[in-house]
C-alpha cells in the first residue's frame, strides 16, 4: 500500500503537496486561533508540513496519516528537525478509513477529498473523528474560470466540468452539507508555479539521474509538455482553498 512512484519522484522536494506555499499554511494556522494543546488530525496529511508547523508555531499536537512511505518518512524528519517529535504522531495507513481514537478539535483532509468519494463523503469521513463544536479543514479545487473546452478541463486534472464547481456553488455546497463555512484561504497563482513548476525541476533531476529507469520515457513525456500545459491551462482557470467548517 503506497503512492505510484512517479507521484513521488514528481514531488519528492516538496514539503507541501497542494498550491499553498509556506506563507498561506501560516495563514491559515493564524486564522484558526487554536489553544496550545489543541489536537488535529490530517488525514492524506503528505509530508506533514501543516502538523509539524503548527505544533511548533501554535503548540498543538495530533495525528497525521498518509499512504505514502516516501512523504512519511519526510514527515517524521521534519518533525525532529522542528523539536515536534513529541507533540506528533504519523500513522502508514488507508487515510479513507481512519477515524481517531479520541475525538479531537481539529480534522483536515487538503486536496485528497477522494479519500471519501468527493467533498460529501469526505465531511462525513471527517464528522467521525471530531469533537462537538470542532473544525473541518477541506481543501479542494474550484473553477476561477470556466474550462474553454475538454482538454483544458482534461489538463486540470477533472474528467469532466462537472467534477468541480465555481467559487460560490463550492461555499454553497458546505452549507448544503450543513455546516458553517467560517473561514477560508485561497491559494493563488503564484501559489500554483510553486507547487506545479516545482515539479519540474524534481523530473528534470531524476531523469538525468535515471536514464535506464523503467518510468524515463513516461516522464520524459511529461515534462515535455506540462510547462506549457499548466500555463494555458491549469493556472488561468483552476483554483483551490481551504475551506474552515464547523457544523450548524
Amino acid at each position: 500500500m503506497d503512492l505510484p512512484r512517479s507521484f513521488t519522484i514528481r514531488e519528492s522536494g516538496h514539503r507541501i503537496h497542494n498550491p499553498f506555499d509556506s506563507r498561506k499554511l501560516a495563514t491559515l494556522g493564524e486564522a484558526l486561533r487554536l489553544p496550545p494543546g489543541s489536537r488535529l488530525l490530517d488525514l492524506a496529511c503528505g509530508s506533514g508540513e501543516m502538523l509539524c508547523t503548527w505544533a511548533r508555531d501554535h503548540g498543538v499536537g495530533g495525528t497525521g496519516v498518509d499512504i505514502s512511505t516516501v512523504f512519511l518518512g519526510q514527515a517524521e524528519a521534519r518533525a525532529a528537525e522542528l523539536g515536534v517529535a513529541d507533540r506528533v504522531a504519523f500513522v502508514h495507513g488507508d487515510a479513507s478509513g481512519y477515524v481517531a481514537d479520541t475525538p479531537v478539535d481539529v480534522a483536515a483532509c487538503l486536496g485528497a477529498t477522494w479519500i471519501g468519494d468527493g467533498v460529501p463523503g469526505t465531511v462525513a469521513l471527517l464528522r467521525r473523528s471530531l469533537r462537538p463544536g470542532g473544525m473541518m479543514l477541506v481543501g479542494e479545487p474550484y473553477w476561477r474560470r470556466e474550462p474553454v473546452d475538454q482538454d483544458c478541463v482534461e489538463a486540470c486534472h477533472a474528467t469532466s466540468r462537472d467534477d468541480f464547481l465555481p467559487l460560490p456553488e463550492t461555499v454553497e455546497r458546505f452549507a448544503a452539507l450543513g455546516a458553517d463555512v467560517v473561514e477560508m484561504v485561497l491559494a493563488d497563482q503564484d501559489g500554483w508555479d510553486r507547487y506545479v513548476a516545482a515539479q519540474w525541476l524534481n523530473l528534470r533531476r531524476w531523469l538525468d539521474e535515471n536514464p535506464d529507469d523503467e518510468l524515463h520515457a513516461e516522464l520524459r513525456a511529461e515534462l515535455d509538455t506540462a510547462p506549457a500545459r499548466h500555463v494555458r491551462y491549469q493556472r488561468e482557470h483552476l483554483g483551490w482553498g481551504v475551506f474552515v467548517l464547523i457544523d450548524r
